[in-house]
């Protein structure tokens, strides 16, 4: 039997996830495509750091900033009541910071793409940079705010590691769907498991096709 309140959850990490990231991620997207320049292949290797980390170490890291020993824990103890490890708050967070690479660089991708001349056109014909971003950067680079989302919504979805080491495996609350496939892994039931899988297996393949079909795109476009 499938666990659709895991599936719930893990609907609503990846929703709150993306909707966190996609303007945040932009806006960081754009400094970093257009005005950061020194310090700038640092910075991007922070941004893709959870890309090569272990789950699992990213996960305790994030657990011990978390924690109520350490002083964000504290303060959010204080502010909130419950403690931020182990809550669906401390999970948004842990999300946010995993899936902040799968944001960032296909929107800073797409921006990089822009001809130069494109803005200064823009500047010329007397546009601020505000209506330059929304009237002109943001239509062309919109392939590559759709890919950030399509990758942080499955992966997301799919998390596994960092989930369990900060969340825990709460249900109705922290238990995602990858979690659920792995308890009924544990309980011999793969039919369940399988069937969930297969769920998550769909979700990806069509966010693949999302950004390959716009990658496809926006290079035909440019060519």
């Amino acid at each position: 039997m499938i666990d659709w309140t895991a599936f719930g959850v893990s609907l609503k990490l990846a929703a709150l996830t993306a909707a966190i990231l996609l303007p945040a991620g932009l806006g960081l997207a754009r400094v970093l495509a257009f005005r950061v320049r020194t310090g700038k292949a640092l910075l991007e290797a922070l941004i893709a750091l959870p890309l090569v980390l272990p789950p699992t170490v990213l996960g305790f890291y994030l657990l011990v900033s978390f924690g109520d020993a350490s002083p964000l824990g504290r303060l959010w103890t204080a502010l909130f009541g419950h403690p931020l490890a182990f809550s669906f708050s401390g999970l948004l967070a842990a999300s946010v910071i995993v899936n902040l690479p799968f944001a960032v660089q296909p929107m800073q991708r797409a921006l990089e793409a822009l001809p130069p001349d494109v803005r200064e056109a823009a500047w010329v014909s007397g546009l601020s940079p505000w209506r330059t971003f929304l009237r002109i950067e943001l239509p062309l680079a919109w392939p590559g705010v759709l890919s950030a989302f399509a990758l942080t919504f499955a992966h997301t979805m799919g998390e596994f590691g960092v989930v369990l080491m900060v969340g825990g495996n709460i249900p109705g609350q922290t238990r995602t769907a990858a979690l659920a496939i792995y308890d009924r892994t544990q309980a011999f039931d793969t039919a369940a498991a399988g069937a969930m899988s297969a769920l998550l297996l769909a979700l990806s393949i069509a966010a693949i096709a999302v950004v390959y079909g716009l990658t496809g795109r926006t290079g035909r476009r440019h060519a």
